[in-house]
Protein backbone atom coordinates (compact mmCIF):
# COMPACT_ATOMS: atom_id res chain seq x y z
CA UNK A 1 0.00 0.00 0.00
CA UNK A 2 1.35 3.62 -1.00
CA UNK A 3 0.23 6.88 -0.01
CA UNK A 4 -0.05 7.74 -3.83
CA UNK A 5 -3.69 5.12 -3.42
CA UNK A 6 -6.75 6.54 -2.45
CA UNK A 7 -10.10 5.37 -3.94
CA UNK A 8 -12.39 8.54 -3.29
CA UNK A 9 -15.59 6.78 -4.57
CA UNK A 10 -14.98 3.84 -2.49
CA UNK A 11 -14.18 5.84 0.73
CA UNK A 12 -17.19 8.73 0.65
CA UNK A 13 -20.17 6.43 -0.03
CA UNK A 14 -23.28 4.92 1.81
CA UNK A 15 -21.37 2.74 3.84
CA UNK A 16 -19.45 6.04 4.84
CA UNK A 17 -22.67 7.80 6.65
CA UNK A 18 -24.16 4.06 7.40
CA UNK A 19 -20.96 3.76 10.06
CA UNK A 20 -20.53 7.18 11.03
CA UNK A 21 -23.56 8.84 11.18
CA UNK A 22 -24.28 7.40 14.66
CA UNK A 23 -21.35 9.09 16.29
CA UNK A 24 -22.82 12.34 14.54
CA UNK A 25 -25.32 12.78 16.83
CA UNK A 26 -27.41 16.26 17.24
CA UNK A 27 -25.35 16.97 20.47
CA UNK A 28 -21.99 16.88 18.61
CA UNK A 29 -22.84 18.83 16.10
CA UNK A 30 -24.25 21.45 18.32
CA UNK A 31 -21.32 21.64 20.26
CA UNK A 32 -18.95 21.55 17.26
CA UNK A 33 -21.06 24.88 15.55
CA UNK A 34 -21.00 26.32 18.92
CA UNK A 35 -16.88 26.49 18.83
CA UNK A 36 -17.07 27.27 15.39
CA UNK A 37 -19.31 30.20 15.90
CA UNK A 38 -17.29 31.04 18.51
CA UNK A 39 -13.69 31.05 17.12
CA UNK A 40 -14.71 32.40 13.95
CA UNK A 41 -16.67 35.42 15.73
CA UNK A 42 -19.50 34.58 12.92
CA UNK A 43 -22.63 36.83 12.99
CA UNK A 44 -25.32 36.75 11.32
CA UNK A 45 -25.82 37.54 7.41
CA UNK A 46 -21.80 36.71 7.14
CA UNK A 47 -20.58 35.05 4.00
CA UNK A 48 -19.24 31.74 4.86
CA UNK A 49 -18.22 28.35 2.86
CA UNK A 50 -18.29 25.16 4.26
CA UNK A 51 -15.49 23.14 2.46
CA UNK A 52 -15.93 19.44 2.34
CA UNK A 53 -19.45 19.91 3.47
CA UNK A 54 -20.18 16.27 3.49
CA UNK A 55 -24.29 16.03 4.13
CA UNK A 56 -24.40 19.24 5.06
CA UNK A 57 -24.40 18.98 8.99
CA UNK A 58 -22.15 21.68 9.83
CA UNK A 59 -23.42 23.56 6.36
CA UNK A 60 -27.07 23.73 7.64
CA UNK A 61 -26.61 24.09 11.70
CA UNK A 62 -24.56 27.47 10.88
CA UNK A 63 -27.11 28.76 7.73
CA UNK A 64 -30.23 28.15 10.73
CA UNK A 65 -27.90 30.49 12.92
CA UNK A 66 -28.22 33.31 10.26
CA UNK A 67 -25.15 32.74 8.21
CA UNK A 68 -25.09 33.12 4.17
CA UNK A 69 -23.80 29.26 3.57
CA UNK A 70 -22.24 27.79 0.50
CA UNK A 71 -21.44 24.45 0.59
CA UNK A 72 -19.07 22.57 -1.80
CA UNK A 73 -18.31 18.81 -1.71
CA UNK A 74 -17.06 15.86 -4.02
CA UNK A 75 -19.35 13.41 -3.46
CA UNK A 76 -22.84 13.56 -4.90
CA UNK A 77 -24.75 11.18 -2.35
CA UNK A 78 -23.61 13.71 0.63
CA UNK A 79 -24.62 16.64 -1.44
CA UNK A 80 -28.04 15.14 -2.02
CA UNK A 81 -28.70 14.72 1.83
CA UNK A 82 -27.73 18.16 2.77
CA UNK A 83 -30.12 19.82 0.30
CA UNK A 84 -32.48 17.71 1.49
CA UNK A 85 -32.09 18.25 4.89
CA UNK A 86 -32.10 21.69 4.03
CA UNK A 87 -35.62 21.85 1.90
CA UNK A 88 -37.04 20.04 5.24
CA UNK A 89 -35.75 22.61 7.24
CA UNK A 90 -36.46 25.82 5.31
CA UNK A 91 -33.30 26.85 4.44
CA UNK A 92 -31.30 28.49 1.69
CA UNK A 93 -27.80 27.35 1.16
CA UNK A 94 -25.73 27.05 -2.05
CA UNK A 95 -24.76 23.67 -2.75
CA UNK A 96 -22.40 22.80 -5.05
CA UNK A 97 -20.27 20.03 -6.28
CA UNK A 98 -16.47 20.80 -7.08
CA UNK A 99 -12.74 20.10 -6.13
CA UNK A 100 -11.11 21.85 -3.27
CA UNK A 101 -7.97 22.13 -5.00
CA UNK A 102 -9.72 24.39 -8.14
CA UNK A 103 -12.37 26.87 -6.11
CA UNK A 104 -14.82 29.13 -8.28
CA UNK A 105 -14.62 32.73 -6.80
CA UNK A 106 -12.54 35.25 -5.47
CA UNK A 107 -13.02 37.66 -2.26
CA UNK A 108 -16.58 35.37 -1.91
CA UNK A 109 -16.62 35.06 1.61
CA UNK A 110 -15.87 36.49 5.18
CA UNK A 111 -14.79 32.63 6.66
CA UNK A 112 -13.80 29.61 5.48
CA UNK A 113 -14.62 26.05 7.23
CA UNK A 114 -12.90 22.77 6.84
CA UNK A 115 -14.30 20.39 9.61
CA UNK A 116 -14.00 16.60 10.48
CA UNK A 117 -10.74 16.09 9.08
CA UNK A 118 -11.70 16.85 5.62
CA UNK A 119 -7.98 18.38 4.15
CA UNK A 120 -4.48 16.11 3.65
CA UNK A 121 -6.26 13.91 0.90
CA UNK A 122 -3.63 14.49 -1.75
CA UNK A 123 0.15 15.25 -2.39
CA UNK A 124 1.80 18.12 -0.51
CA UNK A 125 1.85 20.48 -3.57
CA UNK A 126 -2.19 19.61 -3.95
CA UNK A 127 -2.81 20.33 -0.28
CA UNK A 128 -0.88 23.55 -0.87
CA UNK A 129 -2.83 23.90 -3.61
CA UNK A 130 -6.21 24.20 -1.60
CA UNK A 131 -4.63 26.66 0.71
CA UNK A 132 -3.97 28.88 -2.03
CA UNK A 133 -7.90 28.44 -3.67
CA UNK A 134 -8.98 29.30 0.41
CA UNK A 135 -7.26 32.15 0.50
CA UNK A 136 -8.17 33.49 -3.14
CA UNK A 137 -11.95 32.63 -1.93
CA UNK A 138 -11.18 34.48 1.25
CA UNK A 139 -12.45 38.29 1.61
CA UNK A 140 -9.36 40.89 2.79
CA UNK A 141 -9.41 39.47 6.48
CA UNK A 142 -11.03 36.95 6.44
CA UNK A 143 -10.51 33.63 8.38
CA UNK A 144 -9.90 29.99 7.28
CA UNK A 145 -10.93 27.53 10.38
CA UNK A 146 -9.41 23.86 9.85
CA UNK A 147 -10.17 20.90 12.01
CA UNK A 148 -7.52 17.85 11.97
CA UNK A 149 -6.02 15.39 13.38
CA UNK A 150 -3.41 15.96 16.11
CA UNK A 151 0.04 13.96 14.87
CA UNK A 152 1.24 13.53 17.91
CA UNK A 153 -1.75 12.53 19.73
CA UNK A 154 -2.22 10.06 16.73
CA UNK A 155 0.97 8.90 17.38
CA UNK A 156 0.99 8.30 21.05
CA UNK A 157 -1.88 6.50 20.75
CA UNK A 158 -1.48 4.86 17.34
CA UNK A 159 -4.02 1.73 16.44
CA UNK A 160 -2.57 -0.66 13.98
CA UNK A 161 -6.40 -1.61 13.63
CA UNK A 162 -9.98 -0.54 15.08
CA UNK A 163 -13.31 -1.51 14.38
CA UNK A 164 -17.04 -0.42 13.78
CA UNK A 165 -19.82 -2.15 14.72
CA UNK A 166 -23.13 -1.42 13.64
CA UNK A 167 -26.16 -3.75 13.19
CA UNK A 168 -24.35 -6.89 13.01
CA UNK A 169 -22.04 -5.20 10.26
CA UNK A 170 -18.57 -4.45 10.25
CA UNK A 171 -16.20 -1.29 9.34
CA UNK A 172 -12.37 -2.60 10.07
CA UNK A 173 -9.51 -0.59 9.74
CA UNK A 174 -5.75 -1.36 9.18
CA UNK A 175 -3.26 1.32 9.78
CA UNK A 176 0.01 2.28 9.09
CA UNK A 177 1.84 5.76 9.52
CA UNK A 178 4.49 6.42 7.08
CA UNK A 179 7.47 8.54 8.33
CA UNK A 180 9.10 9.33 5.15
CA UNK A 181 5.58 10.97 3.72
CA UNK A 182 4.00 12.04 7.39
CA UNK A 183 0.82 10.11 6.19
CA UNK A 184 -1.45 7.75 8.20
CA UNK A 185 -2.38 4.51 5.24
CA UNK A 186 -5.53 2.95 5.39
CA UNK A 187 -6.80 -0.40 4.37
CA UNK A 188 -10.72 -0.75 4.84
CA UNK A 189 -12.89 -3.62 5.28
CA UNK A 190 -16.45 -3.48 5.28
CA UNK A 191 -18.28 -6.06 5.88
CA UNK A 192 -22.21 -5.36 5.10
CA UNK A 193 -25.19 -7.65 4.92
CA UNK A 194 -23.05 -10.07 3.25
CA UNK A 195 -20.98 -8.27 1.34
CA UNK A 196 -17.39 -7.73 1.80
CA UNK A 197 -14.86 -4.89 -0.02
CA UNK A 198 -11.70 -3.31 0.32
CA UNK A 199 -10.58 0.22 -0.26
CA UNK A 200 -7.48 2.01 0.72
CA UNK A 201 -7.05 5.84 1.85
CA UNK A 202 -3.92 8.12 3.43
CA UNK A 203 -4.27 11.13 5.80
CA UNK A 204 -1.92 13.59 5.62
CA UNK A 205 -0.78 14.85 9.11
CA UNK A 206 0.77 17.97 10.33
CA UNK A 207 2.96 19.14 13.23
CA UNK A 208 2.21 22.25 14.97
CA UNK A 209 5.62 23.82 13.12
Amino acid sequence: MTAASFDFEGLFDPDYLYFYGPQLTPERTEAEVDLIWQLLGLKQGMKVLDLACGHGRITNRLAKRGCVMTGLDATDLFLQQARSDAAEQGLQVEYLKGDMRSLPWTEQFDCVVNWFTAYGYFSDDENRQVLTQVYQALKPGGKFLLEHQNRERVLKHFQPAFVIEQEGNYLIDRNRYNILTGCTENERIVVREGRVRKLQFFIRLFPYT
